[in-house]
């Protein structure tokens, strides 16, 4: 295919710890030729825009996206803020990213769709553990038929209280499974892309977080969920591990099994140990230090020499090369991320009532 060569201006919208990956990836990326940064917090945007240099810097995440020199958004806002940015920047005609999930509710998932759809504008949704190199292998096998049918599989991540005690800080709502075990939902409708689910039966049990004030928060929640195909999918999370745990991220491991081949990921990230009588910082919770830690565990990539290495940054970079050169991406669709918000809140629900919970969700769910 033939690429094209152009310039665009990016506005990310949240200067927060994500928002910051974002805005200092495009900085580097030689088709930008324009940045703005928002957040709410008029000092920490400033803070950022003078960091990565940016053209402007403002409190309004409004200022920004309707900047007439700001082609594409990105929104790395908390969870129930993605919406009126997303709105805004699709109502204007601009490309946006925002993080997952792509709402909190199928009623706004479906709103952002349908103004999409109205305005011919493409909505990707930050699902970043695609963007692991083990991930892209597994996919080209699945779609290179190694693996025949696929019949069923697994797929577990756990990570520290410490780091869930900040997620549930930004917002109670994003609870281990709307906020976490998402990515590993998205991934196995990926793998399984052309089969949907259509039943989700779930149980959790919680006394870690309900105890400290987060009642609709599980320690840990297993779930079965079940594909038009027959596919079976085990799925679950535990965010409930001690503090002073040493990963700094997900340690996750999934499955894949078909009548002709398996596909096994193994992402405890055991392989690569740091222990420091300094401590080592950790990139998401502020002044929690760790003595030992699995090196290269943090979810999102890790900075080294001005240069990050992780799958936020390949996928930025990914959805930067696709609106500069037209070149495809694999970024998560809109449609993907609503369907993926199905399940998790299915999963949610099933945990609730105890009950089987068929897909689509009825509406009042």
């Amino acid at each position: 295919m033939v690429l094209t060569r152009k310039q665009i201006g990016v506005a990310v919208v949240g200067s927060g710890r994500i928002g910051t990956h974002r805005a200092r990836l495009a900085a580097q990326h030689p088709g930008v030729r324009y940045l703005a940064v928002s957040d709410v917090e008029a000092a920490r945007a400033r803070s950022l825009g003078e960091r990565v240099g940016a053209d402007l810097s403002s409190a309004s995440n409004e200022e920004v996206i309707a900047r007439p020199e700001v082609d594409v958004v990105i929104v790395s806002t908390p969870e129930p803020a993605h919406v009126a940015p997303v709105l805004q920047a699709v109502g204007l005609g601009k490309p946006v990213l925002v993080e997952k999930p792509i709402a909190m509710a199928l009623e706004d998932a479906d709103r952002i769709i349908g103004a999409a759809e109205a305005k011919g504008v493409e909505v990707r949704v930050g699902y970043i553990m695609r963007y692991k190199r083990q991930y892209f292998l597994g996919k080209q096998q699945i779609l290179e038929g190694r693996l025949g049918r696929i019949i069923g599989g697994a797929g577990r991540v756990y990570n520290s209280r410490a780091q869930a005690f900040e997620i549930l800080k930004r917002s109670a709502d994003a609870t281990p499974v709307v906020d976490v075990l998402t990515y590993y939902v998205d991934l196995a409708c990926w793998f399984l892309e052309g089969s949907r689910p259509v039943e989700v039966v779930a149980r959790g049990n919680g006394l870690v977080f309900k105890e400290a004030g987060y009642p609709k928060a599980d320690d840990v929640h297993w779930a079965l969920v079940t594909f038009d195909s027959g596919a079976v999918m085990s799925l679950g999370v535990c965010y409930a591990l001690p503090s002073q745990y040493p990963t700094l991220g997900q340690s996750a491991r999934l499955e894949i099994m078909g009548t002709e081949g398996v596909l096994f990921f193994d992402e405890d990230h055991k392989e690569n140990i740091l222990y420091s009588e300094k401590g080592y910082p950790h990139a998401y919770v502020p002044d929690h230090n760790l003595k030992m830690v699995f090196l290269g565990s943090t979810s999102s990539g890790d900075w080294s020499l001005d240069h990050m290495y992780g799958p936020i940054a390949e996928e930025t970079r990914s959805w930067l090369d696709h609106l500069t050169t037209g070149r495809p991406c694999l970024l998560a669709t809109a449609e993907d991320a609503r369907q993926t918000l199905e399940v998790t809140l299915a999963m949610e629900l099933s945990a609730r009532t105890g009950a089987a919970i068929r897909l689509p969700l009825s509406e009042g769910h």
